[in-house]
């Protein structure tokens, strides 16, 4: 609506009814335009989500691993071999918080082996009692029944076991690639802002640099947040096991704060083994007081913690958190639930600095504002191409 439309007193009321619907029908041609671009574009990235997601990770994977590059060469290094440094030390790291795990497990196995053993006993003990009252007879029976059903779905069976190997396989694939994207995007990351700057223009390219410089720090600050998150839920769920002394408590707190980085399952998988451990060890009180203490604080991170620290962090509200990841889970499943809430950050960071250039275009074209549209200090603003 221009300022004549606006000013304009309508002598007519047909007139005036007339020229809302004109106003409605041009914004709703608008909107729907937008959201079939909208769709377009999460159509071709469900298409090419085989490329897709290997650079999201690499980015994130960039995000951890830029700072203690960065410092690398400032001492002199030159970016390639920084860049080998912190991916071979990552790695390692994280080769050495797996091997420390797997270790910790391994000389716990025998004493959950005999703990369980003492289990299984028990259980026959008691269904042999009332009110089941099963002998030995009925007890192989129920065995054997369990066998032939097993038999029947071996074909089943074997079909998920080739489905989850090639799920497996594929997912090295994509960690491999992802880490050697993150090599390539440590070593070069500095060259990315002069060459699109040189690409796109001095002004179009002095906005996208800003543009992406703010993204980035949104993905650190996501990183960050997940990271106390997973740590915190780690604590907790540590100290339960602690304080109920249950075996490899060190080692499935450990687990867990890995597992935070993989939503829905990681968090899951690392309570399902913290009960089950408690099961098979310390008997079925503990078991049920375990997974009391994982259901409560899972709860407490995926609707509390999680929002506020990564509302904070990333500057949207904990509903919209709560909102994007539960879409993102149903549209991508687990890797949605990932990359939802810096994907939505990072459009949320477009959003701002769009309505920053808005707002300053939209004052005198006196006022200065080259730090925002990129032009030079003192000459008035351009109008927009």
């Amino acid at each position: 609506m221009n300022p004549v439309d606006r000013n304009r007193r309508w002598t007519d009321k047909g007139e005036a009814i007339g020229h809302g619907v004109s106003w409605l029908a041009r914004w709703s041609l608008r909107v729907a335009l937008a959201a079939l671009g909208f769709w377009m574009l999460a159509w071709l990235v469900g298409k090419l989500w085989v490329v897709v997601m290997p650079v999201l990770l690499a980015l994130l994977i960039t995000t951890v691993l830029w700072p203690p590059a960065r410092w690398l060469m400032s001492k002199g290094l030159n970016s390639a071999l920084a860049a080998t440094i912190v991916l071979v030390g990552g790695l390692v790291v994280l080769g050495g918080v797996v091997a420390a795990i797997s270790s910790s497990i391994a000389s716990g196995v025998p004493e959950i082996a005999r703990s369980a053993q003492d289990a299984v006993q028990q259980a026959q003990k008691w269904v042999a009692g009332p009110p089941f009252n099963l002998k030995d007879t009925d007890l192989d029976r129920l065995i054997d029944q369990g066998v032939q059903q097993v038999k029947a779905s071996i074909g089943s069976i074997a079909n998920g076991l080739l489905t989850g190997a090639g799920a497996v396989g594929s997912g090295l694939v994509t960690g491999l690639v992802a880490l050697l994207l993150a090599f390539f995007f440590v070593k070069d990351g500095m060259r990315f802002t002069p060459w699109l700057r040189g690409l796109v223009g001095e002004r179009a390219g002095a906005h996208l640099t800003t543009v992406l410089e703010r993204v980035w720090a949104t993905l650190g600050s996501f990183i960050r947040s997940q990271a106390a998150v997973s740590l915190i839920d780690a604590v907790l769920i540590g100290a339960g096991l602690l304080i109920l002394g249950v075996p490899l408590a060190v080692p499935l707190a450990a687990l867990t704060f890995l597992g935070g980085f993989i939503p829905i399952v990681g968090a899951f998988i690392a309570g399902a083994l913290a009960v089950l451990v408690a099961l098979v060890s310390n008997g079925l009180t503990t078991a049920i007081i375990m997974l009391v203490i994982v259901v409560v604080v899972q709860q407490v991170e995926g609707n509390v913690l999680q929002p506020i620290l990564q509302s904070r962090g990333l500057r949207l509200h904990a509903a919209v958190v709560l909102l994007v990841v539960t879409a993102g889970t149903s549209i991508y499943g687990i890797a949605g639930a990932f990359f939802s809430v810096p994907v939505a950050a990072a459009v949320a960071v477009v959003m701002r600095y769009l309505g920053e250039v808005i707002e300053a275009r939209s004052v005198a074209p006196v006022m200065d504002t080259s730090q925002v549209d990129g032009d030079e200090p003192g000459k008035p603003e351009r109008s927009p191409e």
